[in-house]
């Protein structure tokens, strides 16, 4: 069936507290998180909405009438207000609506209205639904205005207001705008890095971006296909492209040719490739040119989000970053006559960590050893491995890959 076009209402939701739920509920929260998902499906879907995207404890809904989606989320509430859940459990949902003209693309839209609703509910609190001024002029919808608000990565600020109707809680802390609760415009980003980041998941991508913008990272542009990708790196000029290995249409390796596309065409701009699976081939290709500035990650290493940051920041600096079961791969092949076999259990954890893009600084907190121990090491591995032993950890990575390639 054909998504809703013209003006359409979204609906976003997400889990308030989720991780410390997951924590605290253990093995039982996979089932928590089922009967939550049943219960927003089964209201969404009585009142003839569509599910566009839905990743761990978020969805994102749409509508064809503002005043429906209005309504499907005081429904909703009410439903998960009055599910029995296991005992001591709170599953407090927050909700954001906004309304807009977005593109349709395939399965899905594109456009400012997508990451706006996003934004919205991620300002709101468990059990509080909260609505743009389009959604709430035409649902005609009683609610609390709560003021004018800057979100990050959007140039125009949005009034916002909150739902009210019998069976709803009404008082809230104050909206969560930016980091720290500020309201004001948000400032200049800290470490002046600029992101893109391409992923036709849309929850995924808003997740991406919001760890970023809560790291000091700015997210100037977002995509969904690989062709608004390259139209954003032309545009903004981004320090770092993070791109979605398969991408529309054919969820094959779109995203891995814009990446080489834009380490060719746009060099000043650095790329770190996600994929949801481990493909050894895919980050040899991408590296076969050169290891400055690139990266290769699964899309699991995103939970760790210090880790993630922290990649991030390095290939967007000139360096690169890894996953480690790619380079356990790599490291891991055989041939006859393999250099590998000559070196010692540890030079091999050495030359895997500096594969990974660490250095030697790193290598060493990672190893609990000293620093001038990791010098000898790499020394040692790159007289083994008839290697030259450049300084930069960039270039010993790119070194070192060549060396597996051959």
């Amino acid at each position: 069936m054909a998504l809703p076009t013209g003006t359409v209402t979204f609906l976003f939701t997400d889990i308030e507290g989720s991780t410390e739920l997951v924590e605290r509920l253990g093995d039982t929260y996979p089932a928590v998180l089922e009967d939550h998902r049943a219960l927003l499906r089964s209201v969404v879907s009585q009142a003839e909405g569509r599910e566009l995207d839905c990743r761990g404890d978020e969805f994102l809904f749409v509508f064809a009438d503002a005043g429906r989606a209005v309504e499907t989320a005081l429904q909703a509430q009410r439903s998960l207000a009055a599910h029995e859940w296991p005992a001591a459990t709170v599953v407090a949902v927050r909700m954001g609506l906004h309304s807009g003209e977005p593109t349709v693309q395939g399965s899905s839209y594109v456009g400012v209205d997508v990451h706006r609703v996003a934004r919205i509910a991620s300002a709101g609190h468990g059990g509080q639904v909260l609505l743009s001024a389009r959604t709430r002029e035409l649902a005609d919808a009683d609610a609390r205005d709560l003021g004018e608000h800057h979100f990050k990565g959007l140039q125009a600020p949005e009034r916002v207001y909150q739902l009210v109707a019998e069976g709803l809680r009404a008082d809230f802390p104050p909206l969560r705008i930016d980091r720290g609760g500020r309201t004001e415009a948000p400032t200049s980003n800290e470490t002046g890095m600029r992101v893109v980041v391409a992923e036709d998941s849309v929850l995924l991508r808003e997740g991406i971006a919001r760890l970023l913008d809560d790291a000091g990272i700015e997210v100037v542009g977002q995509a969904g296909t690989a062709d608004e990708l390259m139209l954003k790196v032309r545009s903004y000029k981004p320090d770092v492209a993070i791109v979605d290995i398969r991408m529309p249409p054919t969820q094959t390796d779109e995203g891995l040719r814009a990446a080489k596309e834009i380490r060719e065409k746009h060099p000043e701009t650095a790329v770190l490739v996600l994929s949801q699976y481990l493909e050894p081939a895919y980050a040899l290709e991408l590296l076969s040119e050169s290891a400055e500035g690139v990266g290769y990650l699964l899309k699991d290493r995103v939970a760790d989000i210090p880790e993630f940051v922290a990649a991030v920041r390095r290939v967007g600096e000139g360096g690169s970053a890894l996953d480690p079961s790619v380079v356990s791969q790599l490291v891991g092949r055989r041939r006859q006559d393999d250099p590998i076999d000559q070196l010692t259990p540890r030079e091999r954890q050495v030359l895997e960590l500096m594969a990974e893009g660490l250095s030697n600084v790193a290598i060493a907190e990672r190893l609990v050893v000293t620093e001038r121990a990791v010098e000898k090491h790499v020394t040692s591995i790159f007289g083994k491995l008839r290697l030259g032993a450049d300084s930069e950890h960039h270039r010993r990575v790119l070194a070192v890959l060549a060396y597996l390639r051959a």
